[in-house]
C-alpha cells in the first residue's frame, strides 16, 4: 500500500485500528436504546411513536453534532477531538442511569447521542494518513466499526438480563471512557496537522470548510447516505422490537437476530470500500439499491390470507414471509447497504480533499437524520396502520424514488458535460464544481481528464 511523506505503514496501521476500534465502540453506545429502550418503554408504558422517538433521539445529536465535529477536526485533529467526544458521551451515558421520566430520558439521549459524531472525526483523521487512491478501501476498514450495533444487539440483552438495563448502561460508560484514554495515549498526530505545526500555517477557517456544501453535488451525495446510513441505523434499533411484536420472540434472540443483520451491513463496508476502489463507487451504489429494492419488497410483503371464488367452493391460500426467510433478507439487505456506506463515503476525500470534514459532515448529518426521522416514522406508521410490515414499505419507497434520482441526475450530468458520450452509463460523477482544482485532483485539469485520471471515483 502507498504511502504519504514521512508516513510509514505502521503509522497508517495505527492510526487504521486505533479509530476503528474506538468507532466500534462509540457506534455500540449510540445504538445502545435499541436494547435498553424496550425495558425503558415496558417500565414508562410507552407507544410505538414515542418508543421511536426515544431510539431516534440521539441519532439526532449524532447527526447535527457530526458537521460540526467535521470541521474542529479538521482544524484542531483527531487526536485530540476523538477523546474529547469520548470522555463527554461516557459522561451522558453514565447520568442516563439516574433518569426515571421520559421527558427526561430524551434529554440524556440527546448527549448520549454525540457517540455518532465520532464517525466524522474518524473519517477526517483516517484519511489524512492514506493516498487517494487506497482512502476508500482504508475508510470502508474504518467504517466497519459500524459493527458496534452487532456488539449491541448480540451483548447488551444478556447484560440487561443479567444486570438490568442501568448497570448496563455504566458498563459502557466506563469503557467507553477507557478507550478515550488509550485512543489518546496511542495515537499519533496527522501528518496535516504536524505540517502546520512546522510550517505555522493556520487551519482552514471554517467558512473556508463549509463553501463547497452549496455544490448540489454534496447534497446528491447526501441522500444517497440517508437510505444506506441512515436506513441501516433505523434497522439496527427497529428490528429488535419487530421480532418481540411480530413474531414473539424473547428479547435475547431478538437481538441476536438483529444482530445478524448489524453484522453484515458493518463488516463488509471494508469490502465497499475496496470494489469502490477497483470498479467504481457508481456501480456499487447500482448494485446497493436494485438489490435493497427486491429485499425489501418481499420483506414489506404483509402476512396475507387470500381467498378466491373458485367454481365450486372458495379457494384460501395463505402467503407470508417465515422468519427464517425473514432474516436471511436482512442479511443480505444488511451486505448491499454496507457496500453502499462505503461507496458514498469514497467519493469524499477524492473529490474534496481539503474539505473532507465540512463535506463529510454534512452527508453524514443527513444520513444521521434518516436514523432519526425513520424510526419515528416507523412507530407512527406501526401506530396507524397496525401492519407490522408498514415500516419496510416506506423503506422500499425511499430506495424506489432514491434510485430513480440517481440515475436521472447521471444521465442529465452525461448529456450535459459529454454530449458524445451521453449513451455511456460507466463514466465518472464528473464534478461540476469551483473545487475541482489542479492541486486538489493531481493534476488534472479538465472535465475529461478527470474523467480518464479516476477510475476510482465512478
Amino acid at each position: 500500500m502507498h504511502t504519504l511523506d514521512g508516513v510509514s505503514k505502521s503509522d497508517q496501521g495505527r492510526a487504521l485500528g486505533l479509530s476503528t476500534f474506538a468507532f466500534t465502540a462509540c457506534f455500540a453506545v449510540w445504538t445502545i436504546f435499541s436494547i435498553i429502550g424496550v425495558e425503558i418503554k415496558s417500565e414508562l408504558g410507552l407507544s410505538d411513536t414515542q418508543f421511536g422517538l426515544l431510539v431516534a433521539t440521539p441519532v439526532l445529536t449524532g447527526s447535527i453534532s457530526r458537521i460540526f465535529l467535521g470541521i474542529w477536526t479538521e482544524q484542531y485533529g483527531g487526536r485530540l477531538m476523538f477523546p474529547l467526544q469520548m470522555l463527554i458521551t461516557a459522561v451522558a451515558v453514565w447520568l442516563l442511569t439516574s433518569v426515571h421520566t421520559y421527558e427526561v430520558f430524551l434529554l440524556a439521549a440527546l448527549g448520549l447521542g454525540l457517540a455518532g459524531g465520532s464517525f466524522i472525526i474518524g473519517v477526517a483523521y483516517v484519511s489524512r494518513w492514506f493516498t487517494k487512491e487506497h482512502q476508500g478501501t482504508a475508510l470502508g476498514i474504518f467504517g466497519a466499526g459500524n459493527v458496534g450495533a452487532a456488539v449491541t444487539n448480540f451483548a447488551a440483552p444478556f447484560l440487561v438480563v443479567a444486570m438490568g438495563w442501568e448497570n448496563t448502561a455504566r458498563i459502557y460508560a466506563v469503557v467507553l471512557a477507557i478507550i478515550a484514554v488509550l485512543f489518546f495515549l496511542l495515537s499519533k498526530t496527522d501528518p496535516v496537522q504536524l505540517d502546520r505545526q512546522r510550517t505555522g500555517k493556520d487551519a482552514v477557517s471554517t467558512g473556508a470548510q463549509l463553501a463547497p456544501l452549496k455544490n448540489i453535488q454534496v447534497w446528491r451525495f447526501a441522500t444517497y447516505y440517508f437510505f444506506v446510513f441512515g436506513g441501516f441505523v433505523a434497522l439496527a434499533s427497529f428490528l429488535p422490537r419487530y421480532y418481540v411484536g411480530a413474531y414473539g420472540l424473547e428479547l435475547t434472540t431478538a437481538g441476536v437476530l438483529a444482530g445478524l443483520y448489524s453484522l453484515p451491513a458493518s463488516v463488509f463496508r471494508a469490502l465497499g470500500g475496496w470494489m469502490s476502489d477497483k470498479w467504481g463507487a457508481r456501480a456499487i451504489m447500482y448494485l446497493t439499491f436494485i438489490v435493497s429494492l427486491v429485499a425489501l419488497f418481499f420483506m414489506s410483503y404483509p402476512d396475507t390470507a387470500y381467498t378466491i371464488s373458485g367454481i365450486h367452493a372458495p379457494i384460501t391460500f395463505h402467503f407470508g414471509i417465515s422468519l427464517a426467510a425473514f432474516v436471511t433478507l436482512t442479511v443480505i439487505l444488511g451486505f448491499v447497504m454496507s457496500l453502499g456506506k462505503a461507496a458514498v463515503y469514497k467519493h469524499i476525500p477524492v473529490y474534496y480533499p481539503h474539505h473532507v470534514g465540512a463535506v463529510g459532515g454534512l452527508v453524514g448529518m443527513i444520513g444521521g437524520l434518516g436514523g432519526f426521522f425513520l424510526p419515528i416514522g416507523f412507530g407512527m406508521l406501526l401506530d396507524t396502520t397496525g401492519i407490522w410490515t408498514a415500516p419496510f414499505m416506506m423503506m422500499f419507497a425511499i430506495v424506489a424514488i432514491s434510485t430513480i434520482w440517481m440515475h436521472l441526475a447521471i444521465r442529465k450530468m452525461e448529456r450535459r458535460r459529454h454530449p458524445a458520450l451521453a449513451t455511456e452509463t460507466h463514466l465518472s460523477d464528473v464534478p461540476d464544481h469551483p473545487f475541482s482544482h489542479p492541486d486538489e485532483n493531481a493534476g488534472v485539469t479538465t472535465d475529461a481528464a478527470a474523467t480518464a485520471s479516476r477510475p476510482n471515483a465512478r
